[in-house]
């Protein structure tokens, strides 16, 4: 009887042993446990997610596309000198000016004090001045008067591009109209502005002050050529301030209305 308990005894202490590893086994097959995972593994994504929170905090915004930059600032024209009234010179000092001739040396009025100047407005391309030079007042006008001490100066108003404005377009009516004084260039206009220049010709006469006298057309022929004087004689309002101021006298007519084409100012 005993040997037969610790039979009983052994094969129960058999089928719990076999019972305990079948259980282990499914457990291990069935429901299979995560391999643990490192610390380091677990830290480093949110290292660098952190790094990358930071930067962007930190980062310069990119720049806007080119087609919606905005355009650089252009530089506004210069605006053009403001218009004088010619008539309203007479009796005050004529503006002064340095221009270029057509060799390009400087001209000042300021070197020609104490003398008596004429002004003429030039455009050797308008019709007035070629007729007032091949047939009417101007034909050698400036040839009698500077012989006698006057200075005469001849200013081109005229703007690039424009009517007369070609320096060999000048150059070619001084040799064809035999000028001996200078033909002075003012692109700019801005000369021409401050003495209220209108037409070509224009004429304007200062004295051995420094102030205007005449200022108006050469004569009373609005034709250019001296063939259709008002009142019917013809009168050259240049001569007469002339001779007025060479006797001492005051000149009878210090302005009339200039006839001509009109000066090619630019914008």
């Amino acid at each position: 009887m005993r040997t037969l308990s610790y039979l009983v005894l052994a094969s129960a202490l058999a089928l719990a042993g076999c019972s305990k590893e079948s259980t282990d086994s499914k457990g291990s097959k069935g429901s299979p446990q995560a391999a643990p995972v490192p610390t380091e593994a677990k830290t480093e994504p949110m290292q660098r997610a952190g790094e990358a929170a930071k930067a962007g905090a930190t980062a310069t915004p990119p720049a806007a596309p080119a087609g919606n930059a905005a355009a650089p600032a252009t530089a506004e024209p210069a605006p053009a000198a403001a218009m004088a009234n010619a008539a309203d010179l007479v009796g005050k000092p004529a503006p002064a000016f340095t221009l270029k001739d057509l060799d390009g040396n400087d001209v000042s009025l300021a070197s020609f004090a104490g003398k008596t100047v004429v002004l003429e407005w030039f455009n050797p391309e308008c019709p007035f001045v070629k007729k007032s030079h091949g047939k009417g007042s101007l034909v050698d006008a400036a040839k009698r008067h500077t012989a006698a001490g006057v200075v005469w100066l001849a200013i081109n108003s005229g703007a690039p591009g424009k009517q007369g404005h070609d320096p060999a377009v000048n150059a070619e009516a001084v040799k064809a109209w035999s000028l001996a004084h200078p033909v002075l260039r003012d692109e700019s206009g801005a000369v021409g502005r401050s003495y209220g220049a209108t037409n070509t010709p224009h004429m304007f006469v200062i004295d051995g002050k420094g102030v205007v006298v005449y200022a108006g057309a050469i004569d009373n022929s609005p034709d250019g050529e001296g063939g259709s004087p008002e009142g019917g004689t013809l009168v050259n309002h240049v001569d007469a301030a002339l001779a007025d101021l060479a006797a001492g006298r005051a000149v009878a007519t210090p302005s009339t209305k200039a006839y001509g084409c009109g000066v090619k100012y630019g914008a």
